[in-house]
């Protein structure tokens, strides 16, 4: 390993931290991960400590890293969850707010006259889901004094983490993005949207390239930050448009690279920047958000006790023929794309005696699957680009039974990439990138190379036929709240 050079990622995601670190190949040659706490205060509140994440973070790069000589380091995070910090201190005034946190309800509706133009300028709708309304909450919610007198900081994960290594308050695009305060074409905070929802300028980050040099650590520069998706987007080398990938791991999100452009969805998805790499134009994506989908795995095991751990779902579901006539809409807290209905709630539709918990869990991860499906069709009637593959990663996608069942679904093959772990991989390509680890976007594209492909082999009429009564169970989760 002498005379080696590697470029690490880290990976703040929902439930936990890691850090990976890649060889010149792409290859992961390190990782350590830690847990956090889920700290749930109210029934749809969600929080996690920002200073445990931080804590996490550190140890897991000094593990990962230690003895190796690191040319760059980057950052890819659970989007949209909302930090608030003291500027002198550095410590964290308040829980950090979760994307799946659904506090928000009445600041969306005081905001929903003005939805056109907020969708206009943002490409996004109105949802409990994204981080404007969490920091409007915070200010209202006891800070507000403090943050005009200007001691309070803001932003998402990554600006959190690019503050506590290099000191500077930044954010990248394709998190600023998922903010509800910018303008997806300026690539700027929206003086409109800032006054329309009482955020001070000042405690915001400055909005850069997802590629660049951010500052240092250490002497290593910081070098890229993407939210998870994104970053997945870029380690799957999706960088022509039309070219998409769908991540499987709490939730679900498929992306496709739409170009130089904005495309204004007409069917539920968000528009939303894939990357900027420099100085370059930003690639922009259409993407599919869909809140529960490892999640439903881990609730059959924690809540319902149906298996003991993740990886016993397939041979308890691959036990059973089918599902026996049995569905689970997992809309733990409301339906995102392409429903976005916050009224609804879960679902187990088409129980009878015959059910057993094999059923249960076969149902699990069909829906996956069939949610997957609602997004797809969605993303084909935006793009008119029909979509000929799709590039899978994630947690989920070990589960050869479903990934099987998401072919069969979709009527078209699924692709896992021989680095599984693109989220990763696509924060480290972009880190080295910002220091010529790697020359260019084509290096990176030759880099990629297929795992494992699974083909549709569901006849028509089945998969017509079971898509009905999915879409049956969906239409029961409605108007619940």
């Amino acid at each position: 390993m002498a005379g080696m050079v590697f470029v690490a990622a880290i990976d703040q995601g929902t439930t936990s931290s890691r850090c990976m670190v890649f060889d010149e190949g792409g290859r992961v040659v390190a990782e350590a991960r830690r847990e956090h706490r889920q700290i749930y205060p109210r029934p749809g509140w969600v929080e996690h400590d920002a200073a445990e994440i931080w804590a996490n973070v550190r140890a897991c790069v000094d593990e990962a890293t230690a003895g190796r000589d690191v040319a760059a380091l980057g950052i890819t995070n659970q989007r949209e969850t909302t930090v608030v910090w003291d500027r002198v201190t550095g410590e964290p005034v308040h829980h950090a707010i979760v994307w799946q946190d659904t506090r928000t309800d009445a600041i969306l509706r005081e905001l929903a006259p003005r939805e056109a133009g907020i969708r206009r300028i943002t490409g996004l709708p109105l949802a409990t889901y994204f981080a404007g309304p969490k920091l409007r909450w915070l200010l209202d919610n006891g800070l507000r004094g403090r943050a005009e007198r200007g001691e309070l900081l803001a932003g998402t994960i990554d600006s959190w983490l690019i503050w506590k290594l290099t000191g500077r308050h930044v954010t990248d695009v394709t998190n600023a993005s998922r903010t509800l305060l910018m303008d997806l074409r300026t690539l700027d905070w929206s003086p409109e949207l800032l006054d329309l929802l009482a955020v001070p300028r000042a405690i915001l980050p400055e909005i850069r390239p997802s590629s660049e040099v951010y500052g240092t650590a250490g002497g290593v520069p910081v070098a890229s930050a993407l939210g998870d998706q994104q970053a997945a987007l870029f380690g799957q080398t999706c960088f022509t448009p039309g070219e998409g990938k769908c991540t499987y791991g709490t939730g679900s999100f498929l992306l496709v690279n739409t170009g130089a452009t904005p495309v204004v969805s007409r069917h539920g998805l968000l528009t939303t920047v894939g990357y900027q790499v420099g100085s370059a134009a930003p690639a922009y994506a259409l993407e599919g958000a869909i809140a529960v989908t490892g999640a439903l795995v881990q609730w059959l095991r924690d809540n319902l006790g149906i298996i003991e751990s993740a990886d016993q779902i397939e041979a308890l579901a691959a036990s059973v023929e089918d599902n026996g006539g049995c569905y689970i809409v997992p809309a733990f807290a409301g339906l995102f794309a392409p429903h976005w209905r916050s009224d609804a709630r879960g679902v187990i539709a088409g129980l009878t005696g015959y059910v057993t918990r094999a059923h249960l869990a076969r149902a699990a991860l069909e829906a996956a699957a069939w949610q997957t499906r609602d997004v797809v069709d969605a993303m084909n009637a935006d793009t008119d680009v029909a979509l000929r593959r799709l590039r899978v990663d994630g947690g989920m996608t070990a589960n050869g039974l479903l990934m099987q069942f998401l072919a069969d679904v979709l009527d078209v093959p699924v692709v896992r990439p021989a680095v599984a772990e693109t989220t990763c991989l696509g924060a480290a390509y972009a880190a080295g990138l910002a220091v010529g680890f790697w020359p260019d976007l084509d290096t990176l594209r030759t880099q990629w190379t297929a795992d494992a492909e699974w083909k549709p082999g569901m006849d028509a009429a089945r998969r017509d036929r079971e898509l009905a009564r999915w879409r049956k169970a969906v239409d029961r989760t409605l108007d619940w709240v």
